[in-house]
């Protein structure tokens, strides 16, 4: 039954694009109602599953990220493409998305996952479409959604977990497991 509301919601988060998106502010209106409803299955699907830790770590990884994100709008003050003000470097409503998503899949797996992650890009394609952001804007903000999504959930069985690394001189990925 959990399965099936699951692959319910995140199958609607695609239904409102098409119709939406046919102008700059359908796909403005396309992106919010994704990104809304990405981060309410991050904190819906753990509830329904009583996984308390989880809405948690959904929590922290969303907030981290908008944190991070509003830190960067307000010290750096890029021009969106359609000129509405100085708040484009980076994409908020792809951190967010992607924080949601990478918080689903590193606690409850690809399955999860991969749908989020999918709904997470198309947050970021529709916003450079809708003219509030550069490319490079919703690449950024991926890359922090992701980050704290991944530093701050854990995997909902702890027995194995990894982390992925990078620094100047090269990257890699961390394991651990618990016997």
């Amino acid at each position: 039954m959990r399965r099936i509301l699951l692959s319910a919601a995140l199958s609607s988060l695609f239904l409102p694009a098409p119709a939406l998106a046919l102008s700059h502010h359908g796909w403005s209106q396309a992106s919010s109602i994704a990104r809304d409803g990405l981060v309410a299955v991050a904190f819906g699907l753990p509830a329904i599953n009583g996984d308390w830790r989880g809405v948690e770590q959904s929590g922290l990884s969303v907030g981290a990220a908008f944190a991070v994100t509003e830190g960067l709008k307000y010290t750096i003050h890029e021009r969106r493409p359609d000129g509405s003000d100085n708040k484009s470097f980076p994409s908020g409503h792809t951190s967010a998305s992607f924080a949601a998503a990478a918080s689903l899949e590193k606690r409850y797996g690809w399955r999860v996952g991969l749908p989020a992650h999918i709904v997470a890009a198309f947050v970021g394609v529709s916003r450079v479409e809708a003219k509030k952001h550069f490319v490079g804007d919703v690449l950024v903000g991926a890359a922090i959604g992701e980050g704290s999504g991944w530093l701050l959930t854990s995997k909902r069985d702890a027995r194995v977990q990894w982390l992925p690394w990078g620094d100047a001189h090269g990257g890699g990925v961390s394991a651990g497991m618990r016997f």
